[in-house]
C-alpha cells in the first residue's frame, strides 16, 4: 500500500439533537446548508483544497443520506484507487457488534484502516462545522514545533470561554493545561475539535485507552498525551468558523450567506466548495415573482415573493405566497398565498395553500424550550401541512399532519405536532 504523509479521519456520526426535527431522519453532517450544499461538504472540500486525498468518514447515526451524498467521492475528486474517501460505519465484529461510544473510540475501531496507509500524521476532524481552513498550514506548524499533537484553537470572547474546552499555553504556543468548560477561564483559546497527531502518539494513546468507556479526545486522549510529557501545541486559527449546532446558529449562518459581501464566501476561485451536483433544470422565476437578497437553488420555481431567504434546489413557491427570513430545503413545495416569517423547512415537505407560519408572540416551546427557540418555526422532512392553518413561533412540526391536528386551525406558539410519518420514497 502506498505511504501517505497525512490522512484525515472525519467524525460524521453525530445526531445533532439540538437541531430538533431537522436531524430526526438524517445525521447532522448531511443536513442541507446554503441551498445546494450539505454541512459535510465544507470539511471535505477543505481536505481536497489542502492536498489531502485520503479521508475516512466515520458514520453512525442515520448514515444513508451521507453515504449517498458522498458516494465514491467524485465531486471532491476523492475517487482514487489509492486512498480517496471511504465511509466507515461501525461494523459487526466477530465477538460482538460494537457501536462507536466516543470520538476516540470510533477512531480506535478503525486502526486497521489507518494502518494500511502508514501515515506520518493523522488529522482528526468533525463533520459539522462550516469553515475554510488550509490544514497544510497547520501541519507545517505541527512539524516546526516537533509536536506530538497540535490542536486548532480559536480566540473566543472571554465571557463565552466557559462554553468551550480552553487551552492555556506558554509563549511558544505549547499547551500547559486544559480547562474543560471552566467557570473562570484563564485563557480565551477554545479548541475547535480539529487535531493533528503524529501517528505514533495517536496509535499509542488509542491502544492504551481502548477500554476506557466512551473514550473521547478532549476528555481522555489529550490529557493522556500531556501526562506522558508529549509535546502539545495550540495552532491559532482566525478565519470564519461556525458551529451550526443550534437552530439559531444554523439559521444565522445561512442568512449570512445572503449578505452583499458575505463574511463566508462560497464563490472564491481558489478555495472552492464542492458538492454532489444533481442534473436539474435551471430555476424558473415567473413574471409576477418578486425576489430580493436570496440564494435560490437550481430547478426552483418561484411564483410568489421571496425576501432575505435561502431556497434550495427544486423548491416550488406558489402564487401570492410571501416568504421572509426563511430557509426552505430541496424538493419542498409551498402552496399559494402562504405567508412565512422566519421558518426553517426541511427537504421534501408539502405546505398547503393559505398557510401562515411564524405569526404572533414568542413563547417558550413546551417540549424542548432550548431547542425550538430563536423565534423560528421548524418543519421536519417529508412533513405535510394542510391548507389554511396558522402556525406560531418556536414551534415544530413533524410528519403528515391533518386539519384535526390543529385546534381551530391553529398551532399556537411554542407547541409541537408529531404525526405519523409518510411513506419513505
Amino acid at each position: 500500500m502506498m505511504k501517505k504523509e497525512m490522512i484525515a479521519m472525519l467524525l460524521a456520526g453525530g445526531q445533532g439533537s439540538r437541531l430538533g426535527v431537522l436531524t430526526e431522519k438524517v445525521a447532522k453532517p448531511a443536513v442541507a446548508f446554503g441551498g445546494k450544499y450539505r454541512i459535510i461538504d465544507f470539511p471535505l472540500s477543505n481536505c481536497i483544497n489542502s492536498g489531502i486525498d485520503t479521508v475516512g468518514v466515520l458514520t453512525q447515526y442515520q448514515p444513508l443520506r451521507l453515504n449517498t451524498h458522498i458516494g465514491i467521492g467524485i465531486p471532491w475528486d476523492l475517487d482514487r484507487n489509492e486512498g480517496g474517501v471511504t465511509v466507515l460505519p461501525p461494523y459487526e465484529k466477530s465477538s460482538n457488534s460494537e457501536w462507536y461510544t466516543g470520538t476516540a473510540n470510533a477512531i480506535y475501531q478503525n486502526l486497521e484502516y489507518m494502518e494500511q496507509y502508514h501515515p506520518e500524521y493523522v488529522l482528526i476532524l468533525s463533520g459539522d462545522h462550516i469553515y475554510k481552513m488550509d490544514y497544510e498550514v497547520m501541519l507545517d506548524f505541527h512539524k516546526a514545533n516537533k509536536a506530538d499533537v497540535t490542536i486548532a484553537c480559536m480566540p473566543v470572547p472571554m465571557e463565552e470561554a466557559s462554553r468551550f474546552g480552553i487551552m492555556v499555553t506558554d509563549d511558544n504556543g505549547r499547551i500547559r493545561e486544559f480547562e474543560e468548560k471552566p467557570e473562570h477561564p484563564s485563557s480565551n483559546l477554545a479548541s475547535m475539535g480539529i487535531y493533528i497527531f503524529t501517528w505514533k502518539a495517536l496509535k499509542e494513546a488509542l491502544v492504551a485507552l481502548r477500554d476506557q468507556n466512551g473514550c473521547d479526545f478532549g476528555k481522555h486522549i489529550l490529557p493522556y498525551c500531556k501526562e506522558k510529557g508529549e509535546r502539545l501545541f495550540a495552532y491559532e486559527y482566525n478565519g470564519y468558523w461556525k458551529d451550526v449546532g443550534t437552530l439559531g446558529s444554523y439559521w444565522e449562518a445561512n442568512m449570512e450567506l445572503i449578505d452583499i459581501i458575505p463574511e463566508f464566501n462560497l464563490y472564491e476561485e481558489f478555495w472552492r466548495i464542492y458538492t454532489k451536483g444533481d442534473i436539474i433544470p435551471p430555476q424558473y422565476i415567473s413574471a409576477d415573482a418578486v425576489i430580493n437578497r436570496c440564494l435560490i437553488g437550481e430547478g426552483a420555481e418561484i411564483y410568489g415573493e421571496v425576501h432575505n431567504s435561502v431556497i434550495g434546489p427544486n423548491v416550488i413557491i406558489g402564487k401570492g405566497s410571501v416568504i421572509r427570513d426563511s430557509i426552505i430545503m430541496r424538493n419542498t413545495s409551498v402552496g399559494e398565498n402562504v405567508t412565512m416569517d422566519k421558518a426553517i423547512v426541511a427537504e421534501d415537505v408539502v405546505i398547503g395553500n393559505g398557510v401562515t407560519m411564524g405569526f404572533g408572540e414568542e413563547v417558550p416551546n413546551v417540549e424542548k424550550p432550548a431547542v425550538y427557540a430563536f423565534g423560528i418555526a421548524v418543519v421536519g422532512e417529508r412533513s405535510v401541512i394542510p391548507d389554511h392553518v396558522r402556525i406560531g413561533k418556536n414551534t415544530a412540526i413533524s410528519g403528515i399532519t391533518t386539519p384535526e391536528d390543529y385546534p381551530d386551525g391553529v398551532l399556537a406558539g411554542g407547541q409541537v405536532i408529531t404525526a405519523k410519518d409518510g411513506e419513505t420514497a
